[in-house]
């Protein structure tokens, strides 16, 4: 699978190009499902926010609201209860996930409950693009600075890849370059502080950073 990991979505035409080479079509021909299911897990997240991501509302424009040919709405939490039969040719047809934000770590539950977590290896021509919680999900740990959820187990999340994600660099008071770097001293494996105007593209397990903002490495 192909993933493009963000903080804040496809908010610049650096990252845009990223995005269209990984689908390798225009934007308007490809078939997309919003993956809604991480906002659930946070207490900043709720009816409203969900609706303006599947609606493609004006706040969403970086990540649903894209210009899609089509727009499905996939949520996890809801698959055990239907059968792999009806929706696993959901996600194959699909040509990309987009999946927002909310706890990475509520997002990681649901993903091994449904058994998307087990399917998408199969998936190699599927584009991920994940914004904040919907790229951590794919890292070994996103430390416990990031946890919501009270029911998470712990911090660890799916190792998809073998860096943790900071996002949101200067975004908020709470997630300055010196909070990145006191999470980084804990979290055990490469890292990377990414702003909203940076992805990290990753495709047969080589890493590119995408950057029309300001990002940071940490560790080898």
């Amino acid at each position: 699978m192909k993933l493009l990991l963000t903080s804040g979505g496809v908010t610049n035409p650096s990252i845009h190009s990223a995005l269209v080479q990984l689908l390798g079509k225009p934007i308007a021909e490809c078939h997309a499902l919003c993956v809604p299911t991480a906002q659930w897990g946070h207490p900043m997240c709720g009816p409203t926010s969900v609706r303006g991501f599947v609606a493609a509302e004006p706040g969403f424009q970086y990540l649903s609201g894209l210009g899609w040919a089509s727009l499905g709405v996939l949520e996890l939490t809801a698959l055990p209860t239907i059968g792999a039969e009806r929706w696993v040719p959901w996600v194959r047809e699909a040509d990309v996930l987009l999946v927002d934000g909310g706890d990475a770590t509520y997002l990681c539950h649901w993903m091994r409950e449904s058994g998307l977590a087990d399917l998408l290896p199969s998936l190699p021509h599927l584009v991920w693009v994940g914004v904040s919680a919907g790229s951590m999900v794919m890292t070994p740990r996103i430390g416990t600075y990031f946890v919501e959820w009270p029911s998470a187990p712990d911090d660890r999340t799916l190792g998809v890849v073998d860096f943790s994600i900071f996002p949101h660099l200067d975004a908020f008071p709470t997630n300055t370059l010196a909070d990145a770097e006191r999470w980084a001293a804990d979290i055990g494996v490469p890292a990377y502080a990414i702003d909203e105007q940076t992805a990290i593209k990753v495709v047969d397990g080589v890493v590119e950073v995408v950057s029309e903002g300001q990002w940071k490495k940490f560790g080898s």
